[in-house]
């Protein structure tokens, strides 16, 4: 049965884990094309101005057209890293980020690379198991050619990633049943008992209590008689 920890950030069987997102590991995200009809539906939900939503006053500015709502071109690429690291590794939630920068406009069409660099790793020191990883992440736009034409997006943010987990050793969880010890036979009633020391009360013994018929010894009542040891 998969642990929480040892799912991926969409619930899937993790494959990757802390110990594999390691300095210097550039991780390709794909390539995301913008929907002009999904930019504007963004930007009149969330980020209304005029550059985003009118196209005859973006175009009569000095934008030259509608561009999109920054908000809407880091959602293409928190989702391009959902898809292609988040969806595979053992991700936490984030602690958050350092950075965010538009750096160009984005219009429709435009079809942007996506990638992520890891620039550090350490051990969490708040949430033991999880590691804190943290990462670059760009968005370039390509040309006719599938070259990089320009940087348009930029950010920098930490992330919490599950640490690998240790399996147990099957030979300590199969270890061998211990059998118990057989227990002393009981003497028969009709052999006599020769293993008795010398000098035991036997059943013929008067009682020692000072009676002479035989009954029982009284039981004290008394709280010292039940103290436990």
């Amino acid at each position: 049965m998969t642990t929480p920890d040892a799912r991926s950030g969409t619930g899937r069987p993790a494959e990757l884990f802390f110990e594999d997102l390691v300095p210097g590991l550039t991780v390709d995200l794909g390539v995301v094309t913008v929907d002009a009809d999904e930019m504007v539906a963004f930007a009149r939900r969330f980020d209304p101005q005029w550059y985003h939503v009118d196209p005859d006053l973006a175009a009569a500015s000095r934008h030259g057209g509608l561009i999109a709502s920054g908000f809407y071109t880091v959602s293409l690429f928190m989702r391009a890293y959902v898809d292609h690291l988040l969806s595979r590794a053992a991700a936490d939630a984030s602690p958050g980020l350092e950075e965010l920068r538009w750096l160009a406009p984005v219009r429709a069409g435009d079809r942007l690379a996506v990638r992520v660099d890891v620039m550090g790793a350490r051990p969490s020191t708040a949430r033991p198991g999880l590691g804190t990883v943290s990462l670059t992440g760009t968005m370039l736009r390509l040309g006719p050619d599938d070259r990089p034409e320009q940087e348009v997006l930029r950010t920098r943010f930490r992330g919490w990633f599950a640490v690998r987990p240790v399996e147990a050793d099957p030979a300590e969880a199969e270890a061998p049943e211990t059998e118990a010890p057989e227990a002393a036979p009981t003497p028969d009633a009709d052999q006599p008992a020769v293993d008795q020391p010398d000098g035991g009360p036997t059943a013929a013994d008067p009682p020692t209590d000072g009676s002479s018929d035989g009954a029982p010894t009284e039981i004290s009542d008394s709280p010292e008689a039940h103290r436990p040891d």
